[in-house]
């Protein structure tokens, strides 16, 4: 399970903002850049003035890339914008919002650092798998527990209890080695679902 599995109610839910943006001539490509630059922004905030008071801000802004993320989509499928630089803005993006937004943490007290950047280093590490399952002829895998969505929810989740209770940084030493754990695990079930689905498309093809 993971909470990508919800995308559909959620698009339903942005499709009149879509329509909006594509009557307005707004293209995915600009939607995806916008989620990026504002990304490395709130990164930037939050770096440079490492203060969990000020944590609050990261939910409110996982929810608006999350919509983001959704809305540039729609628009390359449902409005004919696909392209290939679109999808090399997308998977790029990605990762390095995830980097710009969740690194900052390293800069608060109390706060285990080491597990952080392993989590960033599974973090690339877990799409990265997911992008080269289509490479061997697989589709671009999704899988949970914890992928992009499911981070957004942890880390904004985890933001806005240190906004309130900055004691909560010291939860990091348990919360931080649970999410790595959490990663390994995704980056398997990538892998064992990408194998499996090559071996169905082969079995099909040979009968």
């Amino acid at each position: 399970m993971t909470i990508y599995d919800l995308k559909p109610r959620f698009q339903n839910l942005l499709r009149p903002i879509v329509i909006h943006l594509h009557r307005r001539e707004c293209t995915a490509n600009q939607v995806t850049l916008t989620a990026l630059f504002l990304s490395i922004f709130i990164g930037l905030l939050l770096s440079l003035f490492p203060s969990p008071h000020l944590y609050w801000i990261l939910p409110i802004f996982l929810f608006i890339r999350m919509a983001l993320n959704a809305i540039d989509g729609m628009l390359a499928r449902e409005h004919n914008q696909k392209s290939h630089l679109g999808a090399i803005y997308n998977e790029l993006g990605d990762i390095i919002s995830d980097v710009a937004l969740y690194l900052p943490f390293c800069f608060l007290p109390h706060v285990n650092s080491i597990s952080l950047l392993l989590i960033l280093f599974l973090t690339i590490l877990t799409e990265f798998i997911g992008i080269l399952a289509q490479t061997i002829g697989a589709s671009r895998r999704y899988d949970g527990p914890m992928g992009k969505s499911d981070r957004a929810f942890v880390f904004g989740v985890y933001g806005l209890v240190i906004a309130i209770f900055p004691s909560a940084l010291d939860w990091s030493s348990y919360l931080f080695p649970i999410v790595a754990i959490l990663l390994l695990i995704t980056c398997y079930n990538r892998v064992v679902r990408a194998l499996n689905e090559i071996r169905l498309i082969e079995q099909s093809q040979s009968k």
